[in-house]
């Protein structure tokens, strides 16, 4: 009992560390809403896929799930060259991204898997100017991020607030620092949007797991029934 209130401490402590000790905002998941899933392709395609890739998914498998015509896939939402049965590749090779970044930027397939849709959600709007760091900016749920804001025009410029806690400075809030193309509802969204397709491209079979998931409870709880009667029929005449 001991190790495992140990390791579930151990679990919590890992997960605040992870999130920078600051407190997670909701992410709005709706997988069902295709109108959604597809701005945040086109997000994701727009201003993430410069550096990252999403291999475990095709403009193919996204025109079919969302159900939207091949076309308008590759018209609307895929970079220009691509073909519906290409995987998401970023266009940044090896070489280019160890020269400017140090390292070769993750593949996004899992990454709201491996994270969560809230971490995602806040972190994407937890960026804020830092001119300590090489790209200017640093991160309220990721301290010391080593990439620039991507969203950065359509958010605009936050500036920190610090406080002081012994010998140690912490950072407080967020404040607007310069005004972004879109309203800060608009921005949101839009940012809900991303993180909306990147929870589909982790598992795009999800919501039919779901829903065999309550064939399978209705099954069982119907065997079990079964299972219940045929015991007490077999059992009446023992003694």
């Amino acid at each position: 009992m001991k190790k495992l209130l140990s390791l579930l401490l151990l679990s919590l402590s890992l997960n605040v560390f992870a999130s920078g000790g600051a407190e997670l905002q909701d992410a709005d998941i709706d997988l069902t809403d295709k109108m959604s899933l597809q701005r945040g392709a086109k997000h994701f395609v727009t201003y993430c896929l410069g550096c990252h890739s999403a291999k475990q998914i095709r403009y193919l498998r996204i025109a079919n799930d969302l159900g939207i015509d091949e076309k308008h896939v590759l018209a609307d939402i895929a970079p220009e060259g691509a073909g519906i049965y290409d995987q998401l590749h970023t266009a940044m090779n090896k070489h280019d991204a160890e020269k400017w970044f140090g390292t070769q930027p993750p593949d996004l397939s899992l990454i709201a898997r491996s994270r969560g849709a809230d971490w995602l959600y806040s972190y994407l709007k937890g960026f804020y100017t830092d001119k300590s760091r090489p790209f200017g900016v640093n991160n309220a749920i990721f301290e010391d991020v080593g990439m620039p804001n991507p969203l950065w025009q359509l958010q605009g410029e936050q500036k920190p607030v610090f406080e002081t806690e012994g010998e140690k400075k912490v950072l407080t809030k967020l404040i607007k620092g310069s005004e972004g193309t879109m309203s800060e509802k608009e921005f949101d969204t839009a940012v809900n949007d991303l993180v909306n397709f990147l929870v589909y491209v982790g598992e795009p079979v999800q919501l039919e797991r779901q829903q065999m998931g309550k064939y399978v409870l209705f099954f069982l709880l119907i065997f079990l029934v079964i299972s219940y009667l045929l015991k007490k029929e077999y059992w009446k005449d023992v003694h």
